[in-house]
């Protein structure tokens, strides 16, 4: 599904990141590895709303989980799941996550671009970039639109033509 498809592109992303050194520029790379965790929330209760057997389950191992954090770790999970167990409350709860997370994974992408303007990007070669910069509107505006055109052409040629290849298969 598109969820699938995004997570191999973020993890690519981030396996790049390793390749060419960018966690030295600590504010960029810390700014991604939140942007890993929002989407990693925002999917996760994105898997609970078809409220099925497996997303009732996992709503419930996931979300124990949380009952290790000494002293808060009870009241967390029952705040969280708004009562004693995975209910019905948990389903809106998660319904409301799953609207909200992508506004603040908007807001936490455009500070993770604030940073790498200021820092720059990490290249192959790990020599200095500086000499021969290029403007980042037009060329990188269009460069990143055009690959926004791509991914979206290929999200939708994947959900149009093959819609259950990267499903689960129950």
């Amino acid at each position: 599904n598109g969820a699938s498809f995004f997570f191999i592109c973020i993890y690519m992303h981030i396996g790049r990141g390793l390749y060419y050194g960018s966690y030295m520029f600590k504010e960029t790379w810390n700014t991604g590895i939140i942007l890993l965790f929002l989407t990693m929330a925002t999917a996760f209760v994105g898997y609970v709303l078809p409220w099925g057997q497996m997303s009732f389950w996992g709503a419930t191992v996931i979300t124990n989980l949380l009952s290790a954090a000494p002293y808060i770790g009870t009241d967390l999970v029952q705040w969280i799941w708004g009562g004693f167990s995975v209910d019905n409350a948990t389903l809106t709860r998660f319904f409301t996550f799953h609207f909200i997370l992508p506004f603040v994974v908007a807001g936490a992408s455009m500070i993770h671009l604030l940073f790498l303007h200021q820092t720059g990007s990490s290249n192959p070669t790990g020599l200095n970039p500086n000499p021969d910069k290029v403007q980042f509107h037009s060329y990188y505006s269009y460069k990143d639109a055009l690959g926004f055109i791509i991914l979206f052409a290929a999200l939708a040629s994947l959900s149009t033509f093959a819609p259950n290849i990267l499903g689960d298969p129950d």
